[in-house]
């Protein structure tokens, strides 16, 4: 009899078997909420491992120690956390690991935490074969929840910042070789290992949703970042939301000198790691902080129907035949 493996099953149908050891919706977003007298907590806990998330070539340990740390904030401000109160490490290393390494990769984690607010706590150690970061995150919940399940057809599809530029980065960073019919642009090459090696997030983005917020009764909004790429943070919100998006691709914001085709537009919807938020709010606060951040856009709008992707111009709508990066 053919066992069920974890390839086949997918990272997705794993994480819903999981849920059922945990309480109930304990799985909908990436933090977990604690509930305490004082102020809730969130928690979330990120991992980084060799030769799927990095290797020595594509970045060095002081970018990865950044990048651990952001990923792991950027999880943190997709739930609403006002305040990172810090992190514990978990370090899995083979024993011919280099000190050097090790400092460098604490003195990125230092950087990052400078940036963003919090301390290291403590964590733990251990020997393997392959280099592994865990990063469990503690912040403090702010007075709006956002959560993948929030969102409500009516609201308007926004995103902070321009995707695909961190997988550009990875694939500069890894040396592989693009089509012969354009040259890439050096700052676009510049801009996008910035990107892969330092990515970065945004403190002001609950202050400035708190500044324009229109009706004061809204506590809840629909969010999550793109750390999985866009479309994965968009299929994410619809199916947690039960509601469908439609996406126009004409006010999706690009880089000025980001290639044209179909391989390009696989690059900015699946590429991953950029660590933008993706979110919905109803029309009068959208309008309200468009008008106040020029980094956000909107980008569609969520209506009634099955929980599903679309593009306004349907002609679009192959690009979503393709898959989004899997963990197994």
């Amino acid at each position: 009899m053919h066992k069920e493996i974890l390839e086949d099953i997918g990272e997705k149908e794993l994480i819903n078997r999981l849920g059922k050891f945990m309480p109930k919706n304990q799985i909908s977003d990436d933090c977990a909420l604690i509930k305490t007298k004082n102020e809730n907590l969130l928690v979330n806990t990120d991992s980084l491992v060799e030769n799927v998330h990095f290797n020595d070539i594509t970045i060095c340990p002081g970018d990865l120690g950044w990048k651990a740390v952001v990923s792991n904030i950027s999880d943190l401000l997709s739930s609403g956390s006002k305040k990172t109160i810090g992190i514990t490490i978990s370090l899995v290393l083979p024993a011919r690991t280099e000190w050097i390494w090790v400092e460098e990769l604490y003195k990125g984690i230092n950087k990052a935490l400078k940036e963003y607010g919090g301390v290291i706590l403590g964590g733990d150690c251990s020997k393997g074969d392959e280099k592994i970061i865990s990063i469990t995150a503690f912040g403090i919940q702010g007075e709006l929840e956002l959560r993948r399940n929030a969102c409500k057809p009516g609201d308007i599809i926004l995103t902070t910042g321009i995707h695909g530029l961190s997988k550009l980065g990875f694939l500069i960073q890894n040396k592989i070789n693009f089509d012969n019919e354009f040259s890439l642009n050096e700052r676009l090459i510049i801009k996008s290992i910035e990107h892969f090696c330092r990515p970065r997030v945004y403190p002001n983005f609950l202050n400035n949703l708190l500044k324009t917020r229109s009706n004061k009764k809204i506590r809840r909004i629909g969010c999550t970042d793109s750390s999985d790429g866009l479309f994965q943070a968009l299929q994410d919100l619809a199916i947690a939301s039960n509601c469908k998006a439609i996406i126009n691709y004409e006010k999706i914001p690009k880089d000025k000198d980001w290639p044209k085709g179909d391989k390009w537009d696989e690059y900015y919807f699946f590429g991953g790691e950029d660590y933008e938020l993706v979110f919905s709010l109803p029309k009068k606060w959208a309008k309200n902080l468009s008008k106040l951040d020029k980094d956000i856009n909107e980008i569609g709008f969520f209506t009634d129907g099955e929980p599903s992707i679309e593009f306004k111009d349907n002609k679009k709508n192959k690009l979503f035949n393709n898959t989004p990066f899997k963990h197994f």
